[in-house]
Formats: structure tokens, C-alpha cells, sequence
């Protein structure tokens, strides 16, 4: 910890970050269950992410370019782990139960999936070999993800892996000639690959009229609650919707609609224009890397902040189906907090390291 390193930190980036976790907290707070401390639990939470945030800005990103197929194994390991002796909640056998709370390993497999592909393509340049490797390299854990089950979970990392994919310079006809095989595949995924819950979440998101009362409710209550905020809100902590628990999940899932039903939609585009901001300053990171190695580690994390909060807003406002895709920084739930902090904390650390006479 080099105290010349202060005067490359980047500060604005840490401000956006405190201020989105701040907002999330008082979200989270008016959205909680009366006899259910959620705030409090997500305050411990942000302790622990500021942690974690920190030391991963001290240490030098290259490090991790000798690291990663350890880290690699690890999370193989750890996922392979949770299917066998994980704890099982709605339905899925996703979290380790650690003493008084439960880790998610595949929030910190994210992170362990970027570090990987970024140290893969710092060595080699990128050749439709390495692009086959390193969709395997994606597909082991992604599919690991998908048995728990969690569709959501296994589409973000191959969503990184072709953001990383693009910084590195694969050509576009690769990106449309893979598109074009998906939407070929579509009806083998659907009828072979896709479980009967996830098959009926699509239903639903087509016509959530067809079970107003049952897998149709969340996606109704929610267009309602978003609806009723208006421009200004009902209020912090007086929405109708939220207070009286007709939104359910509303404090992870859902709480993009909390936030437009009691802030309404000065609260909502506030919301976004920092999520924008954030964004903006991954970008500017990514552009004044001094390798390719910390670009891609940037590239890596700001598409998935950039995917997961697309998604959960595109569920809440009815233009996604349902998924359990959390809105970062925002959604109660501490494995995604700690994940969203380790990745600022490697791209604090490529910002640190911009300037190559200070620290060689």
C-alpha cells in the first residue's frame, strides 16, 4: 500500500458506489418485513463489501493472472459443492449456510469467472480457438449454476463472457453467426433444456393474466406499484403496494417497483442516471487501463452490473420475464453485495495502477 497510490485512487467511482448502497439501504429498510431486520443485516453486509472493496484495491490485478486457474478450480469446486451439501431454499439448493447466515456461490463465481477470462486473453490473442476454450471454460460453471436450478445466474456469466469477448476484439460476424445458431436452437432449449418453472415464468410473462392469483401476481403488483407512484411518490415508507405486502420478493426482486411506487419517477430515473454514471466511470477506467489484462477485468464487471440491472428493471417494469436477478448495489442480499464490491475492488485496482513509472 504504496501511499503515492492515493493520488491515482479513484474517488468518484467509490462515491458512486456509497451512495448506490446507501440508497439501496433506506430501500431496503422501508421494504422489510416488520419481523424481518433486513436493513440491519444489509448494513453488516456493506461493512464487509468496504472490506473486501479496500484490499482488493491494494493488490496489484496482475497478481490474479497467475492466480486464476486456482481460483478457477475453486469456484468449480465450490459449485459442484453447493449441489451436493448445499442448503435449499424456494426450490433451489443454491447457498452454503455458514454459522447465522448463507452464502451464494454462484454470486462470487461471477467474479471468479472474470478474473479467469481476463488473465486467459492477457496471454493470447483472440482466435475462434480461444473463444471455443474460453465458452467451455464459461459452460462448466455455468451449467453447474443451471442444476441448482438458476437460469438467470448461468445466462449472466455467458453475458460476461461475451462482453469480454468484445473488449478483447472478437470480430462481430462471430457475435451474429452465434446468434443466429441460438435462435436455431430455440425450440430444442425449450422443449429439452428449459425445466416446466422456467417454461412457465415465459408463459406467465406473455399473459400474467391467465393466473392473476398465482404465477401471474408479483408481475401484476408490480406494474400496479410502479403505476401508482406517479411522478413524485407516495412517500418513503407509504406505499400502498409495499407496506401492505401485496409486493412480494419486494425487497430483493422487486424493490425497483418499491423505489417508483414511494419515489416515483424522479426516484426511479435517479436511481438509473447513478447506475448510468457508474457505468460511464467503468468505461473511462477500461479506457485509460494500462494493459489489456486490467481492460478486460473492467470490461468484465461493468457488463455485469450493466446486465443485471437491465434485467431486473425490464422484470419489474413487465418487459422481461421473471428471473431472480438482483439490482445491484440496491437488492437486499450479501454474496451479491460482497461480489458487486470485489469487482469494484479489482477495478479500483486497475485504476491505481494506470500509470506505469509509479509502481514498476
Amino acid at each position: 500500500m504504496d501511499r503515492r497510490a492515493w493520488r491515482h485512487f479513484d474517488y468518484p467511482l467509490l462515491l458512486l458506489a456509497i451512495t448506490l448502497v446507501v440508497y439501496g439501504w433506506f430501500m431496503v429498510r422501508s421494504a422489510q418485513p416488520p419481523d424481518r431486520p433486513y436493513a440491519t443485516y444489509q448494513l453488516a453486509w456493506i461493512g464487509v463489501g468496504l472490506v473486501v472493496f479496500f484490499f482488493l484495491s491494494f493488490v496489484d490485478y496482475r497478481l490474479f493472472s497467475y492466480l486464476a486457474r486456482y481460483l478457477y478450480v475453486m469456484l468449480v469446486l465450490g459449485l459442484g459443492l453447493v449441489l451436493m451439501a448445499g442448503y435449499t431454499a424456494f426450490g433451489s439448493q443454491r447457498w452454503f449456510a455458514v454459522l447465522f447466515f448463507t452464502v451464494q456461490p454462484s454470486e462470487l463465481a461471477k467474479i471468479g469467472l472474470i478474473v479467469t477470462l481476463a488473465a486467459y486473453f492477457a496471454r493470447r490473442p483472440v482466435t475462434f480457438k480461444t473463444a471455443v476454450v474460453s465458452a467451455i471454460l464459461t459452460a462448466i460453471p455455468a451449467a453447474l449454476i443451471y442444476l441448482q436450478p438458476s437460469l438467470s445466474a448461468a445466462l449472466t456469466l455467458f453475458v460476461i463472457w461475451a462482453g469480454v469477448l468484445f473488449v478483447a476484439g472478437l470480430p462481430f460476424r462471430y457475435f451474429v453467426g452465434t446468434s443466429v445458431l441460438a435462435a436455431a436452437a430455440a425450440p430444442f432449449v425449450w422443449h429439452s433444456l428449459l425445466q416446466e418453472y422456467m417454461r412457465e415464468r415465459i408463459r406467465t410473462f406473455l399473459n400474467p393474466l391467465a393466473d392473476p392469483s398465482g404465477s401471474g401476481y408479483n408481475l401484476l403488483q408490480s406494474r400496479i406499484a410502479i403505476g401508482s407512484g406517479g411522478l413524485l411518490g407516495q412517500g418513503y415508507g407509504a406505499g400502498g403496494q409495499s407496506q401492505l405486502g401485496y409486493l412480494r420478493v419486494r425487497h430483493t426482486d422487486f424493490i425497483f417497483s418499491v423505489i417508483a411506487e414511494e419515489l416515483g419517477f424522479v426516484g426511479a430515473l435517479a436511481l438509473m442516471l447513478l447506475l448510468a454514471l457508474l457505468l460511464f466511470r467503468l468505461l473511462h477506467v477500461a479506457q485509460t487501463a494500462r494493459d489489456t489484462h486490467g481492460r478486460l477485468i473492467v470490461a468484465g464487471v461493468a457488463t455485469m452490473i450493466f446486465f443485471q440491472a437491465f434485467v431486473n428493471i425490464g422484470v419489474n417494469v413487465g418487459l422481461l420475464p421473471p428471473t431472480g436477478v438482483s439490482l445491484p448495489f440496491i437488492s437486499y442480499g450479501g454474496s451479491s453485495l460482497i461480489a458487486l464490491f470485489a469487482g469494484l475492488g479489482l477495478v479500483e485496482s486497475v485504476a491505481l495502477r494506470r500509470q506505469r513509472l509509479e509502481f514498476d
